[in-house]
């Protein structure tokens, strides 16, 4: 099991590194550029490729945090075995609804 999540959380790492990057871009370039928040958001609103992007980005967060977080709740913590698995993954379900909730909000609501 530790190969696997070792390897899941690597693969979300660079996933991560590179949307991180593409997304603070964006970023710059709005605000460079002077668009208004409804401006990006008219941009955003109706584009597949935006939502992919970020669905994709919320995935890769999902991932990679409660792999991180487990590790070091287990290395910080007495905090072992099904309970904490358990609430990890309630963690990562949490972090996955809201997350493309948001990315619902921005690109198609």
């Amino acid at each position: 099991m530790s190969a696997v999540l070792f390897a899941a959380q690597r693969l979300s790492a660079a996933i991560l590194a590179l949307a991180v990057f593409v997304h603070l871009g964006t970023i710059l370039y709005a605000v460079r550029g002077g668009l208004t928040a409804d401006e990006i958001l008219g941009r955003t609103h109706g584009n597949v490729g935006v939502m992919l992007f970020y669905a994709l980005f919320v995935v890769a967060v999902t991932v990679h945090v409660p792999i991180g977080l487990r590790t070091v709740l287990r290395e910080w913590t007495q905090w072992r075995g099904r309970s904490l698995d358990l609430a990890l993954a309630l963690f990562a379900i949490l972090l996955l609804g809201l997350g493309l909730r948001a990315v619902y909000a921005v690109t198609l609501a």
